[in-house]
């Protein structure tokens, strides 16, 4: 019980610290908006400058919007992976991109785990999170792998998901990370050549892409049951 109550107080104290940091810090509560609207707007220009504007520090700042957009759900990832190959060429800005993807779907993992439902439905969309339950009812363990290689789900909201399940946290991260290698590289590569316009184009040939990879991924999982009901 003195666990139990130690828990809620820590918990509620989180959430108290950081609403006292955004509402009493304005140049934090100006950034976060910022952001938030540079991010919502998916203009890779403006991004761009942005990071630029911290120098040295840019690598870092990258870094950290990728886990805030992972947190703040479904704030899109794909901008943030163009613009580190646009900044730091293709190799190390897919290492710099995938590293803080992992970061940030650990994280979005372990406020699920240790706030509940409750608060991950306020972070993302009730909905949202209603079809992503539906959709691990689906696939089970390949949900993770599945959705990170189709580029219309947000995973933010499938990496809360999954910590509302019985799934591992180490089952978690391996999915994860090979799940979102592909995208990654592929975008990244891609995000240091476009420019303009072909944006879009490019972003239709990389869902067509990911759907072919989907349709072998989906055929290995109906084989598999296939195989259990056999077995049964």
């Amino acid at each position: 019980m003195t666990f139990f109550k130690s828990s809620v107080w820590i918990k509620i104290a989180i959430i108290l610290i950081l609403g006292c940091v955004y509402i009493f810090i304005k140049p934090f509560q100006v950034s976060v908006k910022q952001v938030i609207f540079i991010l919502s707007t998916v203009d890779v220009t403006a991004l761009k400058g942005y990071i630029l504007s911290f120098g040295i520090y840019a690598p870092i700042i990258s870094f950290f919007l990728m886990v805030f957009q992972s947190v703040i759900a479904p704030l899109p990832a794909f901008v943030i992976t163009f613009a580190n190959a646009a900044l730091f060429g293709w190799i190390k800005g897919a290492i710099l991109s995938w590293s803080s993807a992992m970061c940030g779907a650990a994280l979005c993992y372990w406020i699920a785990r240790f706030y509940g439902r409750t608060v991950v439905v306020k972070l993302t969309n009730r909905f949202a999170l209603e079809e992503i339950d539906r959709f691990f009812e689906r696939y089970g363990k390949y949900a993770v792998l599945v959705a990170r290689l189709l580029p219309f789900i947000s995973f933010d909201i499938v990496s809360y998901a999954a910590g509302l399940t019985s799934m591992g946290f180490w089952e978690f991260f391996w999915a994860t990370g090979l799940g979102q290698l592909p995208a990654t590289i592929v975008y990244s590569y891609v995000g240091s050549l476009l420019a303009g316009s072909a944006r879009m184009f490019v972003l239709g040939l990389l869902c067509l892409f990911a759907l072919s990879v989907v349709v072998v991924a989906v055929k290995k999982i109906l084989n598999d049951r296939k195989n259990a009901q056999i077995i049964k």
